[in-house]
Order: structure tokens, then C-alpha cells, then sequence
């Protein structure tokens, strides 16, 4: 492969990570050549090629081996003539202002520490209900006005948006307020550098750096638990901070109680200000983030069309997180692109087999009972019991194909939570509402709305 087609592969991958991560991460990155069937890259130093590896590696080996068929792997080496830095000035900051400062230079580091990236801003945060307050909380951190909550804890699981909410507000300040010193990075991030700054015997200059920042912001908190010395430091770091009226927000993936081995004066601390839980997403908020994500696609790919429906059924059977929605979405548009095909619904259920499987929410018998008699407004211990009046008997049968449906549940297994019924009258009603479904409208609406109430 030459020089000119791996510029043009750099080219390509500029466009798919963004200007950030392509500057701070891909640009240094230089091709050395090619042993048999390994792509070999030069890299400024370890930790830059360990943080390329795992973040950009299996992109980059899907780019050069469509250059270069031959290429099985891609593998990174610190560059001969190059003399490393420290680890983390590898992570070069976004936007260069803040690290320019004495301090910063004086730690052979930049202030802000970690690189962010310019798809993260509020501008491309799809807000619903479950996620209301914390985006209004980070709108006026962002503001870089007096502090009027501190900290500002956000948690929630994988995927609910916690870090792009925290480059968004790095990337805000620094549009607002260029003039503040902004720290942005994770836990492990300070860690490292606590650790650092101790193998070098240079604690004053760590301190000095990290307790004159005007805002403070640190990601995954929860990795600090059970690291007695850093969680001596950052303590007294987050005392300094709170006691000059400086900003900090932090976020975890679970509220600042749960954190284990976390010490119990730094959760009093952080359960301080405002704590402000991402929760799950709802069926809105996901098809929102799929109609935003969808439109982003179908610019970048003119020639491809979507079939009504597809994201309907996405937002509908995936509902783990933003991050697994975004992934399959991603992954169809790749595959219909490279195919040819119109993106319909029968194309997505096949490209996103595993996914769709993975993200089946495993719903029991009691669950169905108890939504199918909310639906037709009848008693559970009706639908479940003895009577035979058409208004339980029908209902029952609703449940019971449900649950051979939505459960892995056996027929008997079925009847027994059915008031000890036999598997044949199970399958009976089975059969009936298979029947009915496609002669009775009422019937197969039911069941839809049914259907979309338990997955949801």
C-alpha cells in the first residue's frame, strides 16, 4: 500500500471519527508498511498506540484492507526517531487553548486532559423525558455563570448520554467562557496522573495544576473506588475546588450511595450538590435519536432509501441503550450501502439478528397476566381462574398465546400458572387467538398494543 493510499484512507476516517479524534488520535498515526499480512503503523508512543488499537483498530483494519486485501491485522510500534513523552500528553487536547498555560507546560501535560469530541454538544442531544433534567442542569453549568449547584453528579447506565453531556458542556464553556480554565477527563485519566506525579516527585505541581482550574469535570468516578491515594487527593482536590466557589461535575454509573469501596466522606461530598439520574430510554426518546442519527445517514448516503416502518421497529425492540441503537443503525446503513439494497424491514431483522436476540427483554408469565387483565380491565384472579364467561375466557386465551409468544415457558408450565389447566387447553387457546388475529381487527390491535406495552 503507498503513501498516497494511506492519505487517502486518513481522509476517510477523518470523516467517519470527526475533526477531534481524527487531530488528537489518527493524524500522528503513520504507516510504516506492511508484513505479510499485518498493516505495521508508526505511533509517538505506547500509550497512543494502545489507545488507537482498542478505539480506532478495527476501523482502521476494515479502511486498509479494502486498500490492500492482503492485510489480516493492524499492529502499532513506537516510532524509532521519535522520543516519547509522558503517556498522557498523547492525549492531546481538543481545542488548545487551556493547555497553553505555564502550569500545564510545567506538568509535560495538557490542562485539558482529555479530547472531545465535536459530535458530543447539545445541539445533537435528542432530550426526552427521561433525560429532561439532566439536560437542563448541564445547560446552565455550560453557562459559566455562579456556581448554584456543586457538584453536578450525573448517573445512569451504559449509553443513557452521561458523557456526551459532559463534553457538551466542555465544549459550551468553551464557546461561552474561553477565558476559564476547564479540566475535562476520566477517572483513570487522574489517576494515572496522580500516579505519575508521585513516581515523579512532582505532587506540587499536580496539586497546583488541578486546584486552579475554574471547572472541574471527571468521567466514571466509580473507577477511583478502592484506590485509598487517589481517593485521599481527590478529596482534598474537590475541598480546594468547592471552597474557591469553582465548578465541578462528575459522572458514574450509579449514584454516589452505591459506589462501593468508595469512602464515605467523599460520598457525602458528592451527594452535596445536584445528583441527577439519566434514566432508561423511552420509546419517544429512542425513535428520536434514531430520526436525528437516520437523517445524519441518508445525507452521507444520497443513494440509499429507508422503508416506512424500520425505525418504528427498531425503537420497539431495542431498548438497552442509546449506544446499542446507535450501533445497529449504523451497521445497517454500512450494509445496505455495500449491498445495494433498500433499507426495508426484512433487511434490518437480517443484519441485526444478534443484536435484535441480544435485546429481547425477557418478560414472565405474571407480567403478561397482569398487563392483559389491566387491558381488558377484568380481576387477575378472574383471567386466571375457573369462570368460562366469554368476558374472562377470552382475555385468558390473550395470555396464554402471549406467553408462548414472549416466554420460553413450556405449554404445561403455561397451564400450571393458568390455575393448573392442562397443556391442551394452553394450546387450544393458542391456536383460537391465531385464528382470531387475522379475521378479528379488535383482536389483532389488542395484541399489538399488548405486545409493544410488555417490550417496552
Amino acid at each position: 500500500m503507498t503513501r498516497e493510499q494511506w492519505g487517502q484512507i486518513k481522509q476517510e476516517l477523518l470523516e467517519t471519527v470527526g475533526r477531534n479524534n481524527f487531530k488528537n488520535w489518527i493524524e500522528p498515526v503513520n504507516l510504516a508498511g506492511i508484513t505479510g499480512d499485518v498493516a505495521l503503523f508508526d505511533v509517538p508512543n505506547s500509550f497512543h498506540g494502545n489507545y488507537v488499537s482498542q478505539n480506532f483498530g478495527e476501523l482502521m483494519l476494515f479502511k486498509v484492507s479494502n486498500m490492500a486485501p492482503e492485510v489480516r491485522r493492524v499492529d502499532f510500534k513506537v516510532a524509532a526517531n521519535v522520543s516519547s513523552p509522558p503517556a498522557e500528553q498523547a492525549n492531546t487536547p481538543a481545542k488548545p487553548a487551556a493547555a497553553k498555560t505555564p502550569l500545564a507546560r510545567a506538568f509535560e501535560g495538557p490542562l485539558t486532559c482529555a479530547a472531545l469530541d465535536d459530535r458530543f454538544t447539545f445541539d445533537t442531544f435528542v432530550v426526552g423525558k427521561p433525560n429532561e433534567l439532566a439536560h437542563a442542569a448541564a445547560k446552565r453549568v455550560a453557562e459559566g455563570g455562579p456556581v448554584t449547584f456543586n457538584p453536578l453528579f450525573l448517573y445512569g447506565g451504559v449509553g443513557l448520554g452521561k458523557t456526551h453531556l459532559m463534553h457538551a458542556i466542555a465544549w459550551e464553556l468553551e464557546t461561552a467562557r474561553p477565558d476559564l480554565n476547564v479540566v475535562y477527563l476520566s477517572a483513570e485519566q487522574f489517576m494515572y496522573r496522580f500516579v505519575q506525579a508521585l513516581r515523579d516527585r512532582r505532587m506540587m505541581d499536580f496539586k497546583e495544576m488541578f486546584r486552579s482550574v475554574d471547572v472541574l469535570m471527571v468521567d466514571d468516578v466509580q473507577f477511583i473506588a478502592g484506590k485509598d491515594s487517589t481517593q485521599e487527593e481527590f478529596f482534598h482536590t474537590f475541598n480546594a475546588l468547592v471552597d474557591q466557589n469553582k465548578q465541578i461535575v462528575i459522572s458514574a454509573d450509579r449514584a454516589p450511595g452505591e459506589i462501593a469501596n468508595l469512602e464515605e466522606r467523599i460520598k457525602s461530598r458528592l451527594q452535596c450538590g445536584l445528583v441527577v439520574d439519566l434514566h432508561p430510554t423511552d420509546y419517544e426518546l429512542r425513535l428520536g435519536v434514531l430520526q436525528t442519527k437516520s437523517d445524519w445517514f441518508l445525507n452521507q448516503y444520497p443513494g440509499l432509501n429507508m422503508a416506512d416502518g424500520v425505525l418504528e421497529f427498531l425503537a420497539h425492540r431495542i431498548s438497552t441503550n442509546v449506544r446499542v441503537l446507535e450501533g445497529a443503525l449504523t451497521r445497517l446503513f454500512a450494509f445496505a450501502s455495500l449491498v445495494g439494497h433498500e433499507i426495508t424491514l426484512e433487511l434490518a431483522q437480517d443484519c441485526l439478528a444478534d443484536i435484535l436476540r441480544a435485546s429481547e427483554r425477557k418478560v414472565s408469565i405474571e407480567e403478561i397476566q397482569r398487563q392483559v387483565s389491566e387491558h381488558y380491565n377484568i380481576r387477575l384472579s378472574d383471567m386466571i381462574g375457573p369462570k368460562r364467561v366469554r368476558s374472562f375466557a377470552r382475555p385468558r386465551q390473550v395470555a396464554m398465546y402471549l406467553c408462548k409468544q414472549m416466554t420460553s415457558r413450556s405449554l404445561p408450565e403455561i397451564g400450571r400458572r393458568f390455575g393448573g389447566r392442562d397443556h391442551t387447553t394452553v394450546m387450544h387457546g393458542v391456536r383460537r387467538i391465531e385464528e382470531l388475529k387475522v379475521q378479528d381487527a379488535q383482536i389483532a390491535e389488542d395484541l399489538e398494543i399488548l405486545r409493544r406495552a410488555l417490550e417496552g
